[in-house]
Protein backbone atom coordinates (compact mmCIF):
# COMPACT_ATOMS: atom_id res chain seq x y z
CA UNK A 1 0.00 0.00 0.00
CA UNK A 2 1.32 3.15 -1.20
CA UNK A 3 2.17 5.26 2.22
CA UNK A 4 1.89 8.96 0.17
CA UNK A 5 -1.71 7.75 -0.35
CA UNK A 6 -2.72 7.01 3.18
CA UNK A 7 -5.94 8.79 3.51
CA UNK A 8 -6.04 8.91 7.08
CA UNK A 9 -4.80 12.17 9.08
CA UNK A 10 -4.49 11.22 13.01
CA UNK A 11 -3.60 14.84 14.96
CA UNK A 12 -4.66 17.44 17.12
CA UNK A 13 -7.52 18.51 15.75
CA UNK A 14 -6.28 17.19 12.25
CA UNK A 15 -9.34 17.17 9.95
CA UNK A 16 -10.59 13.44 9.35
CA UNK A 17 -11.02 12.16 5.89
CA UNK A 18 -14.11 11.40 6.70
CA UNK A 19 -16.11 13.63 8.95
CA UNK A 20 -18.81 10.75 9.79
CA UNK A 21 -21.89 10.39 12.32
CA UNK A 22 -21.95 14.78 12.94
CA UNK A 23 -24.36 15.59 10.18
CA UNK A 24 -27.18 16.26 12.87
CA UNK A 25 -25.30 18.25 14.88
CA UNK A 26 -23.77 20.41 12.51
CA UNK A 27 -27.37 20.77 10.54
CA UNK A 28 -28.70 21.87 14.34
CA UNK A 29 -25.57 24.53 15.28
CA UNK A 30 -26.06 26.08 11.04
CA UNK A 31 -30.10 26.79 12.24
CA UNK A 32 -29.01 27.91 15.62
CA UNK A 33 -26.30 30.31 14.08
CA UNK A 34 -28.95 31.24 11.31
CA UNK A 35 -31.58 32.48 13.65
CA UNK A 36 -29.78 34.62 16.04
CA UNK A 37 -27.85 36.51 13.14
CA UNK A 38 -31.52 37.25 11.87
CA UNK A 39 -32.13 38.19 15.89
CA UNK A 40 -34.44 35.12 16.11
CA UNK A 41 -34.29 33.11 19.55
CA UNK A 42 -31.23 30.90 19.50
CA UNK A 43 -28.83 29.25 22.16
CA UNK A 44 -25.40 29.05 21.75
CA UNK A 45 -23.51 25.81 21.84
CA UNK A 46 -20.53 24.65 23.77
CA UNK A 47 -19.36 20.56 22.46
CA UNK A 48 -18.53 18.96 25.58
CA UNK A 49 -16.97 15.30 25.49
CA UNK A 50 -13.69 13.28 26.65
CA UNK A 51 -10.28 13.59 24.44
CA UNK A 52 -9.90 12.48 20.82
CA UNK A 53 -14.09 12.21 20.28
CA UNK A 54 -13.40 15.37 17.88
CA UNK A 55 -14.57 18.33 19.57
CA UNK A 56 -11.98 20.24 17.98
CA UNK A 57 -12.75 18.79 14.35
CA UNK A 58 -16.23 19.90 14.94
CA UNK A 59 -15.31 23.31 16.07
CA UNK A 60 -13.35 23.99 13.10
CA UNK A 61 -15.94 23.01 10.75
CA UNK A 62 -18.47 24.78 12.63
CA UNK A 63 -16.18 27.97 11.71
CA UNK A 64 -15.90 27.01 8.28
CA UNK A 65 -19.62 26.67 7.95
CA UNK A 66 -20.40 29.69 9.60
CA UNK A 67 -17.44 31.85 7.19
CA UNK A 68 -19.62 29.92 4.27
CA UNK A 69 -22.48 31.50 5.26
CA UNK A 70 -20.71 35.14 5.58
CA UNK A 71 -20.68 35.05 9.03
CA UNK A 72 -17.74 36.95 10.68
CA UNK A 73 -16.10 34.33 13.03
CA UNK A 74 -13.04 34.54 15.95
CA UNK A 75 -10.93 31.53 16.86
CA UNK A 76 -9.91 30.70 20.73
CA UNK A 77 -7.94 28.26 21.87
CA UNK A 78 -7.45 28.62 26.20
CA UNK A 79 -4.83 28.03 27.29
CA UNK A 80 -3.92 27.43 31.10
CA UNK A 81 -1.94 30.35 31.40
CA UNK A 82 -3.56 32.80 29.20
CA UNK A 83 -6.16 35.06 29.87
CA UNK A 84 -9.38 35.16 28.11
CA UNK A 85 -9.36 39.33 27.51
CA UNK A 86 -5.83 38.72 26.49
CA UNK A 87 -6.95 35.72 23.79
CA UNK A 88 -9.63 37.72 22.58
CA UNK A 89 -9.12 41.28 21.95
CA UNK A 90 -6.51 40.74 19.43
CA UNK A 91 -9.21 38.59 17.40
CA UNK A 92 -11.96 41.30 18.40
CA UNK A 93 -9.80 44.19 17.02
CA UNK A 94 -9.91 41.64 13.66
CA UNK A 95 -13.33 41.39 13.39
CA UNK A 96 -13.99 44.63 13.45
CA UNK A 97 -11.59 46.07 10.99
CA UNK A 98 -13.42 43.67 8.46
CA UNK A 99 -16.69 44.85 9.74
CA UNK A 100 -15.36 48.47 9.02
CA UNK A 101 -14.80 47.47 5.34
CA UNK A 102 -18.89 47.26 5.39
CA UNK A 103 -20.19 50.63 4.43
CA UNK A 104 -23.23 50.41 6.20
CA UNK A 105 -21.35 49.28 9.33
CA UNK A 106 -18.11 51.44 8.97
CA UNK A 107 -19.19 53.97 11.86
CA UNK A 108 -20.41 51.25 14.60
CA UNK A 109 -17.52 49.64 13.68
CA UNK A 110 -15.10 52.35 13.96
CA UNK A 111 -16.91 52.74 17.80
CA UNK A 112 -16.47 49.12 18.44
CA UNK A 113 -12.46 49.69 17.69
CA UNK A 114 -13.15 53.03 20.20
CA UNK A 115 -14.64 50.17 22.98
CA UNK A 116 -11.82 47.97 22.25
CA UNK A 117 -9.32 50.78 22.95
CA UNK A 118 -11.02 51.78 26.38
CA UNK A 119 -11.32 47.92 26.93
CA UNK A 120 -7.61 47.02 26.56
CA UNK A 121 -6.06 50.01 28.44
CA UNK A 122 -8.27 49.96 31.61
CA UNK A 123 -7.83 46.30 31.77
CA UNK A 124 -4.45 45.91 30.68
CA UNK A 125 -3.13 46.00 34.45
CA UNK A 126 -5.18 43.26 35.61
CA UNK A 127 -4.42 41.12 32.47
CA UNK A 128 -1.06 41.67 31.68
CA UNK A 129 -1.23 39.53 28.53
CA UNK A 130 -3.85 41.23 27.27
CA UNK A 131 -1.91 43.21 23.95
CA UNK A 132 -3.50 44.92 20.96
CA UNK A 133 -3.24 46.82 18.34
CA UNK A 134 -4.78 50.28 18.96
CA UNK A 135 -6.77 51.96 15.77
CA UNK A 136 -8.58 54.71 17.48
CA UNK A 137 -8.37 56.68 20.53
CA UNK A 138 -10.89 55.47 23.56
CA UNK A 139 -14.30 56.78 23.65
CA UNK A 140 -14.38 57.87 27.28
CA UNK A 141 -17.10 55.88 28.91
CA UNK A 142 -16.82 52.99 26.50
CA UNK A 143 -15.66 49.66 28.05
CA UNK A 144 -13.14 50.88 29.90
CA UNK A 145 -14.59 51.22 34.02
CA UNK A 146 -11.65 48.44 34.66
CA UNK A 147 -14.24 46.21 35.49
CA UNK A 148 -14.22 43.06 32.97
CA UNK A 149 -17.56 42.10 33.72
CA UNK A 150 -19.28 45.78 32.77
CA UNK A 151 -16.48 46.16 29.64
CA UNK A 152 -16.83 42.68 28.12
CA UNK A 153 -20.59 43.46 27.58
CA UNK A 154 -19.77 46.97 26.33
CA UNK A 155 -17.15 45.78 23.85
CA UNK A 156 -19.57 42.75 22.90
CA UNK A 157 -22.63 44.80 22.15
CA UNK A 158 -20.85 47.41 20.48
CA UNK A 159 -19.14 44.45 18.02
CA UNK A 160 -23.00 43.20 17.55
CA UNK A 161 -24.23 46.65 17.15
CA UNK A 162 -21.97 46.76 14.40
CA UNK A 163 -22.43 42.92 12.97
CA UNK A 164 -26.19 43.83 13.18
CA UNK A 165 -25.93 46.89 10.89
CA UNK A 166 -23.86 44.78 8.33
CA UNK A 167 -26.46 41.92 8.59
CA UNK A 168 -23.59 39.31 9.72
CA UNK A 169 -23.47 37.89 12.96
CA UNK A 170 -20.43 37.56 15.32
CA UNK A 171 -19.67 34.08 16.34
CA UNK A 172 -16.54 33.07 19.17
CA UNK A 173 -15.42 29.82 18.58
CA UNK A 174 -13.22 29.14 21.77
CA UNK A 175 -11.59 25.46 22.36
CA UNK A 176 -10.47 24.20 25.50
CA UNK A 177 -13.05 26.29 27.17
CA UNK A 178 -12.43 24.29 30.83
CA UNK A 179 -9.23 26.03 31.21
CA UNK A 180 -10.95 29.75 31.22
CA UNK A 181 -11.01 31.22 34.87
CA UNK A 182 -14.76 30.94 36.17
CA UNK A 183 -14.50 35.14 36.65
CA UNK A 184 -13.60 35.15 33.22
CA UNK A 185 -16.05 32.74 32.24
CA UNK A 186 -19.32 34.63 34.27
CA UNK A 187 -18.23 37.99 32.55
CA UNK A 188 -18.60 36.10 29.12
CA UNK A 189 -21.88 34.42 30.35
CA UNK A 190 -23.07 37.85 31.33
CA UNK A 191 -21.91 39.73 28.08
CA UNK A 192 -23.71 36.80 25.94
CA UNK A 193 -27.11 37.63 27.78
CA UNK A 194 -27.40 41.01 27.48
CA UNK A 195 -26.65 40.55 23.31
CA UNK A 196 -29.44 37.67 23.56
CA UNK A 197 -31.84 40.33 25.65
CA UNK A 198 -31.23 43.01 22.75
CA UNK A 199 -31.36 40.30 19.89
CA UNK A 200 -27.72 41.53 18.49
CA UNK A 201 -26.42 38.76 16.78
CA UNK A 202 -23.88 37.85 18.80
CA UNK A 203 -22.96 33.75 19.60
CA UNK A 204 -20.54 31.31 21.18
CA UNK A 205 -19.70 27.83 20.02
CA UNK A 206 -17.24 26.06 22.48
CA UNK A 207 -15.81 23.74 23.12
CA UNK A 208 -14.54 21.71 26.70
CA UNK A 209 -13.52 18.27 29.06
CA UNK A 210 -17.10 17.12 30.25
CA UNK A 211 -17.18 19.23 33.52
CA UNK A 212 -17.93 22.42 31.46
CA UNK A 213 -21.70 22.47 31.76
CA UNK A 214 -20.64 22.46 35.93
CA UNK A 215 -17.89 25.26 35.83
CA UNK A 216 -20.46 27.49 33.73
CA UNK A 217 -23.24 26.82 36.09
CA UNK A 218 -20.86 28.25 38.62
CA UNK A 219 -19.66 30.79 36.99
CA UNK A 220 -23.45 32.22 36.38
CA UNK A 221 -26.04 30.09 37.61
CA UNK A 222 -28.65 31.19 34.30
CA UNK A 223 -26.09 29.51 32.06
CA UNK A 224 -27.99 26.64 31.27
CA UNK A 225 -30.22 28.74 30.03
CA UNK A 226 -28.35 30.15 27.32
CA UNK A 227 -26.76 27.42 25.86
CA UNK A 228 -26.89 23.57 24.33
CA UNK A 229 -24.28 21.57 25.81
CA UNK A 230 -24.34 18.73 22.94
CA UNK A 231 -22.25 15.51 24.24
CA UNK A 232 -19.84 14.67 21.70
CA UNK A 233 -18.69 10.57 22.42
CA UNK A 234 -17.61 7.62 20.48
CA UNK A 235 -19.22 7.42 16.93
CA UNK A 236 -21.83 4.35 16.77
CA UNK A 237 -20.56 1.98 14.59
CA UNK A 238 -22.39 2.66 11.58
CA UNK A 239 -20.51 5.13 11.31
CA UNK A 240 -17.22 3.87 12.87
CA UNK A 241 -17.08 1.94 10.06
CA UNK A 242 -17.86 4.77 7.26
CA UNK A 243 -15.00 6.48 9.32
CA UNK A 244 -12.44 3.25 8.45
CA UNK A 245 -14.11 2.08 5.07
CA UNK A 246 -15.00 5.12 2.62
CA UNK A 247 -11.50 6.68 2.73
CA UNK A 248 -9.90 3.38 1.79
CA UNK A 249 -12.37 3.25 -0.84
CA UNK A 250 -11.73 6.48 -2.07
CA UNK A 251 -8.05 5.65 -2.97
CA UNK A 252 -9.17 2.38 -4.96
CA UNK A 253 -8.18 0.03 -2.27
CA UNK A 254 -10.21 -1.92 0.39
CA UNK A 255 -10.57 -3.76 3.82
CA UNK A 256 -12.04 -6.77 5.01
CA UNK A 257 -15.08 -6.64 7.44
CA UNK A 258 -13.15 -8.88 10.13
CA UNK A 259 -10.39 -6.24 9.97
CA UNK A 260 -13.24 -3.24 10.25
CA UNK A 261 -14.77 -5.34 13.14
CA UNK A 262 -11.05 -5.57 14.61
CA UNK A 263 -10.57 -1.71 14.78
CA UNK A 264 -13.55 -0.84 16.44
CA UNK A 265 -12.81 -2.87 19.16
CA UNK A 266 -9.92 -1.59 19.76
CA UNK A 267 -10.88 1.96 18.90
CA UNK A 268 -14.13 1.78 20.90
CA UNK A 269 -15.73 4.23 18.21
CA UNK A 270 -13.24 7.11 19.52
CA UNK A 271 -12.88 9.51 16.65
CA UNK A 272 -8.95 10.21 17.32
CA UNK A 273 -8.22 6.42 17.34
CA UNK A 274 -10.33 5.27 14.36
CA UNK A 275 -7.56 7.95 12.80
CA UNK A 276 -4.07 6.33 14.46
CA UNK A 277 -5.45 2.55 13.42
CA UNK A 278 -6.66 3.43 10.05
CA UNK A 279 -3.63 5.07 9.25
CA UNK A 280 -0.87 2.39 11.08
CA UNK A 281 -3.22 -0.68 9.14
CA UNK A 282 -3.08 0.81 5.66
CA UNK A 283 0.87 1.06 6.39
CA UNK A 284 1.33 -2.20 7.82
CA UNK A 285 -0.73 -4.04 4.53
CA UNK A 286 0.93 -5.07 1.75
CA UNK A 287 -2.10 -5.21 -0.65
CA UNK A 288 -5.60 -4.43 -1.03
CA UNK A 289 -7.37 -5.47 0.95
CA UNK A 290 -6.57 -5.02 4.43
CA UNK A 291 -6.76 -8.05 7.17
CA UNK A 292 -7.08 -8.60 9.94
CA UNK A 293 -3.84 -10.10 10.36
CA UNK A 294 -2.56 -6.12 9.29
CA UNK A 295 -4.86 -4.80 12.02
CA UNK A 296 -2.94 -6.93 14.39
CA UNK A 297 0.56 -5.98 13.03
CA UNK A 298 -0.25 -2.49 12.91
CA UNK A 299 -1.90 -2.56 16.43
CA UNK A 300 1.55 -3.03 18.43
CA UNK A 301 2.68 0.44 16.25
CA UNK A 302 -0.15 2.37 17.58
CA UNK A 303 -0.08 1.70 21.15
CA UNK A 304 3.80 2.56 20.91
CA UNK A 305 2.90 5.66 18.73
CA UNK A 306 -0.14 6.62 21.40
CA UNK A 307 2.31 5.56 24.35
CA UNK A 308 5.01 8.58 23.34
CA UNK A 309 2.62 11.20 22.15
CA UNK A 310 -1.02 11.42 22.71
CA UNK A 311 -0.77 9.62 26.43
CA UNK A 312 2.76 10.48 27.31
CA UNK A 313 2.45 14.31 26.63
CA UNK A 314 -0.19 14.41 29.54
CA UNK A 315 1.76 11.89 31.60
CA UNK A 316 4.83 14.58 31.70
CA UNK A 317 2.48 17.58 33.40
CA UNK A 318 1.98 15.49 36.55
CA UNK A 319 3.70 15.62 39.59
CA UNK A 320 4.70 11.95 41.29
CA UNK A 321 1.88 12.16 43.58
CA UNK A 322 -0.95 12.76 40.84
CA UNK A 323 0.83 10.14 38.57
CA UNK A 324 0.27 7.64 41.61
CA UNK A 325 -3.58 8.53 41.65
CA UNK A 326 -4.10 7.59 38.40
CA UNK A 327 -2.21 4.70 38.67
CA UNK A 328 -4.58 3.81 41.34
CA UNK A 329 -7.52 4.51 39.23
CA UNK A 330 -6.19 2.36 36.59
CA UNK A 331 -5.40 -0.41 38.90
CA UNK A 332 -9.54 -0.52 39.68
CA UNK A 333 -9.66 -0.52 35.54
CA UNK A 334 -11.41 2.00 33.02
CA UNK A 335 -13.96 3.75 35.32
CA UNK A 336 -15.75 5.80 36.43
CA UNK A 337 -14.46 5.30 40.07
CA UNK A 338 -15.68 6.28 43.57
CA UNK A 339 -13.13 8.25 45.67
CA UNK A 340 -13.21 6.03 48.67
CA UNK A 341 -12.03 3.02 46.52
CA UNK A 342 -9.14 5.24 44.86
CA UNK A 343 -8.41 5.85 48.54
CA UNK A 344 -8.42 2.39 49.75
CA UNK A 345 -5.88 1.49 46.95
CA UNK A 346 -3.68 3.81 48.02
CA UNK A 347 -4.52 3.07 51.81
CA UNK A 348 -5.28 7.45 52.33
CA UNK A 349 -8.14 8.91 54.11
CA UNK A 350 -10.22 10.50 51.09
CA UNK A 351 -9.80 14.16 52.61
CA UNK A 352 -5.93 13.82 52.52
CA UNK A 353 -6.52 13.04 48.35
CA UNK A 354 -8.51 15.84 47.65
CA UNK A 355 -5.99 18.40 47.04
CA UNK A 356 -4.77 15.61 44.43
CA UNK A 357 -7.67 14.94 42.88
CA UNK A 358 -8.38 18.54 42.29
CA UNK A 359 -5.45 19.61 40.56
CA UNK A 360 -6.11 16.22 38.29
CA UNK A 361 -9.54 18.23 37.23
CA UNK A 362 -7.92 21.52 36.94
CA UNK A 363 -5.44 19.94 34.52
CA UNK A 364 -8.33 18.17 32.53
CA UNK A 365 -7.08 15.22 33.20
CA UNK A 366 -9.91 13.91 35.15
CA UNK A 367 -14.10 14.45 35.83
CA UNK A 368 -16.84 14.24 37.85
CA UNK A 369 -19.47 12.38 36.47
CA UNK A 370 -21.50 12.34 39.57
CA UNK A 371 -20.98 13.38 43.26
CA UNK A 372 -18.28 10.96 44.67
CA UNK A 373 -17.25 9.47 41.16
CA UNK A 374 -13.98 10.27 39.46
CA UNK A 375 -13.23 8.86 35.43
CA UNK A 376 -10.65 9.94 33.22
CA UNK A 377 -11.12 12.53 30.34
CA UNK A 378 -8.49 10.20 28.29
CA UNK A 379 -10.09 7.31 26.75
CA UNK A 380 -7.38 3.86 27.20
CA UNK A 381 -6.17 6.02 29.64
CA UNK A 382 -6.03 3.28 32.40
CA UNK A 383 -4.05 0.79 30.00
CA UNK A 384 -2.05 3.50 29.82
CA UNK A 385 -1.11 3.62 33.24
CA UNK A 386 -0.63 0.38 34.16
CA UNK A 387 1.74 -0.14 31.01
CA UNK A 388 3.85 3.36 32.07
CA UNK A 389 3.57 2.09 35.98
CA UNK A 390 3.80 -1.46 35.87
CA UNK A 391 4.01 -4.06 39.04
CA UNK A 392 3.83 -2.66 42.27
CA UNK A 393 6.75 -0.37 42.79
CA UNK A 394 4.23 2.58 41.68
CA UNK A 395 2.69 2.16 45.07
Amino acid sequence: MDPIRNPFAPGAGAPPPELAGRDALLHAVRIALARIRAGRSAKSVLLVGLRGVGKTVLLDRIRDMAEADGLQTVRLEAPETRSLPGLLAPELRLALLRLSRNARAKELATRGLRALAGFAKSLKVKYGDLEVGLDYDPEPGLADNGDLEHDLLALLEATGVAAQRAETALVLCVDEMQYVKEDELAALVTALHRAAQQQLPVALVGAGLPQLPGLMGSAKSYAERLFEFPRIGPLPDDAARDAIIKPIRAEGADITPEAVAAILEHTQGYAYFLQEWGKHAWDAAAASPITAHDVARATATVMAALDESFFRVRFDRLTPSEKRYLRAMAQLGPGPHRTEAIAQVLGREVPSLAPTRSSLIGKGMLWSPLHGDTDFTVPLFDGFMRRIMPGESWR
